[in-house]
């Protein structure tokens, strides 16, 4: 679909992570009270009860009743008090609901608390207060964190509000390709909020441009990260970046779900979430296809691609991927895309199968240097990259060339057409781009998703954990998605659509080749 423009080391000369900052103290708290496991993994126990019967704290550390912004939540017909230290050292104390008043809280008065089940003026707390029993390091750590409470938040998240993020073209020769998702995504998310949001919070976009070259877009990812503090990255179209934005996104700690390039590679990033295919997945599919549906025997394969770092990584992945399932040969042929007169047809004598990588104008001048060479092998490429001349190429592969398709229009429910229906005509939309107009309601859909499971205490490592843990998870306009440990990619394979030239028509096979992409 593009390419990357520039393929050099990444180096981000400021930080892009805007999380709180901790002092060793604050985050051993922190993770007391968030996990009730005290310093050096010590164990810290909770009194529960008339009995002070014994437990773990772990098994009910504050955060599972005050939350982890501290500001309580409803619990058994219990409602936890807000314990931010704001809240907590009010100078004129506090009058409880049940009419116990007390003074403000200290260190003291919240050790206390914590550890005797009383406030500032001697009252006993409710009973439903476990009394923890911590060491006088653990207690401190607790309060220097408790502190910092009501700032330990992920960027992006306001009471009303839920800040999205993402990088999408408004200039230059991408700027329609960044209108249509840009339409997508404010139309699936207006009907988010039409129907009261999540979990009482509105989603916001902000859309950055991230120009024509590297520079200029890790500028743009950058203001979106660090002035813009977005929660998340949704369905970012950043060529420029290509291949890279993963390493970037790592180093940011920020998820990012649904980008949008056909040349991601499956990646180990526990952050990445992509919806649908990409290249690589459609070619093992095709690569799976070839291998145990054409009835070949031992055959020999040739991969071409265009000649550049990445494109020759896939390349030697798919060739792997193919001696593993029984090709006896497969050669490899880098070609210069900007040279027409680069010969192809020649390469591929002896080859019974060639799958391409590249655009549709090289493709095209494949299939006719291989009818100028007498040459007929299969031919395997995904459908984005080369269905624009698919139907122009020589009869004699009418038959013998396979495509790749992420969905299929029978993919589609009724629900989830007229869904998309509802957002083209919100945003005036035509069909235009429908590729990507999937994509990006998926990404919005996945990210929707993501964000109920999370709950109402929104955190990036819940959201990761919530689509981590997202299996059979229906678009309405794809295959199921799903996710797990190693697996960032929902719908692995492809459909698997031959060539009629003689009708011009494309024949779907009602071949779906799901590939294992686990890393």
């Amino acid at each position: 679909m593009w390419r990357a423009l520039l393929l050099v080391a990444l180096v981000i000369q400021a930080p892009l992570a805007v999380a709180l900052e901790l002092s060793p103290a604050e985050a051993a708290g922190r993770r007391i009270y968030l996990e009730g496991v005290g310093a050096a993994n010590g164990e810290i126990s909770a009194r529960v009860g008339a009995a002070d019967t014994l437990v773990p704290a772990a098994v009910m550390p504050c955060a599972n009743c005050h939350g982890a912004d501290g500001r309580g939540r409803p619990e058994g017909g219990v409602r936890p008090p807000d314990i931010t230290w704001r809240r907590l050292s009010l100078p004129y104390g506090q009058l409880q609901a049940n009419g116990r008043s007390h003074g403000p809280y200290d260190d003291g008065a919240l050790a206390r608390a914590v550890g005797e089940g009383r406030d500032p003026a001697g009252n006993r707390l409710d009973p439903a207060m476990p009394r923890f029993v911590m060491s006088l390091r653990d207690m401190a750590n607790l309060t220097a964190y408790l502190k910092r409470l009501e700032d330990d938040r992920d960027p992006g998240v306001q009471d009303a509000e839920l800040r999205l993020g993402t990088l999408l073209p408004r200039q230059g020769p991408l700027a329609d390709l960044g209108h249509t998702v840009e339409a997508v995504l404010r139309g699936a998310l207006a009907l988010v909020n039409q129907a009261g949001g999540i979990h009482g919070r509105q989603l916001s976009l902000v859309v950055r441009d991230p120009g024509m070259d590297r520079q200029s877009t890790e500028r743009a990812l950058h203001q979106l990260l660090e002035e813009d503090q977005v929660f998340a990255l949704l369905a970012p179209l950043a060529p420029a970046l290509d291949g890279d934005l993963p390493t970037l996104v790592e180093k940011a700690r920020v998820p990012l779900v649904g980008p949008l390039t056909l040349f991601d590679e499956a990646t180990a990033n526990p952050l990445v979430f992509n919806a649908l295919p990409g290249l690589r997945e459609q070619m093992f599919a095709l690569a799976g296809y070839a291998s145990s549906d054409l009835g070949l025997d031992r055959p020999e394969a040739l991969v071409a691609y265009p000649d550049d770092a990445r494109q020759h990584a896939l390349a030697e992945a798919l060739a792997l991927r193919l001696m593993d399932q029984g090709w006896a040969r497969v050669r490899l042929l880098g070609y210069d895309a900007a040279n027409r007169d680069a010969s192809l047809g020649h390469a591929a004598k002896g080859a019974q199968g060639v799958f391409f990588l590249g655009q549709s104008e090289a493709f095209a001048r494949l299939a006719d240097q291989l009818q100028a060479e007498d040459l007929s092998p299969y031919l395997f490429a995904a459908s984005a990259q080369v269905a624009s001349s698919a139907l122009r190429i020589p009869s004699r592969f009418s038959g013998r060339l396979f495509l790749a398709y992420p969905f299929m229009p029978a993919d589609w429910t009724p629900e989830g057409k007229a869904t998309l229906l509802v957002i083209r005509r919100s945003q005036g939309l035509g069909g235009q781009h429908a590729v990507l107009q999937v994509g990006a309601y998926c990404a919005a859909a996945l990210l929707g998703e993501g964000l109920k499971r999370a709950g109402r205490e929104a955190s990036r490592e819940k959201l990761v954990s919530a689509l981590e843990g997202l299996h059979g998870f229906h678009t309405g306009l794809t295959l199921a998605l799903s996710f797990g440990p190693g697996q960032r990619v929902g719908l692995a394979g492809a459909h698997i659509v031959t060539v009629d030239l003689g009708g011009q028509r494309f024949r779907p096979l009602g071949k779906f080749v799901k590939v294992d992409t686990r890393l």
